[in-house]
């Protein structure tokens, strides 16, 4: 597998989906961009709120609480070995909606789009789209509450 006669960015080539080179140097300079952040959130205290929001809303965005430990994996691999030892990856966007609760040690797959006020409880892992304003847990989460919009 080669990208000679493909002339996009490995970045590029991530965000539309596509198998693309993971040890990029782009990519991983903007990889520690994101440690940056969350090394700089993590030296905060609650005293320093602005400062808090203010680099979560750079790092993340909508409103959405994320417990300890909570994994957020967009990245998938070729099952062909060649490729994998390559260092070839794709990637598939994870979206979640405003209103979020992911709690403790939940692992959301790639691709999966979690609906605005829904919770997942601690240590479930999300394989497939949730849809809003419910209540799932389990591995994997199966819904087992609606909760009224």
């Amino acid at each position: 597998m080669t990208a000679t006669a493909d002339t996009r960015t490995m970045r590029e080539r991530m965000l539309a989906g596509d198998l693309y080179i993971a040890d990029d140097p782009e990519l991983a300079a903007q990889n520690q961009a994101a440690l940056d952040l969350m090394d700089a959130y993590n030296a905060t205290t609650v005293r320093q709120g602005p400062l808090r929001r203010r680099l979560l809303e750079e790092l993340l965005g909508d409103d959405v609480q994320i417990g300890p430990n909570v994994q957020l994996l967009t990245p998938t691999h070729p099952v062909e070995p060649e490729p994998r030892r390559a260092t070839w990856e794709a990637a598939e966007p994870i979206t979640i909606g405003d209103n979020v609760w992911l709690g403790g040690g939940v692992i959301v797959c790639p691709g999966v789009k979690i609906g605005e006020n829904t919770v997942v409880g601690a240590g479930a892992v999300v394989t497939k789209d949730l849809p809003a304003n419910v209540v799932a847990v389990g591995n994997p989460a199966k819904v087992i509450r609606q909760l009224e919009g």
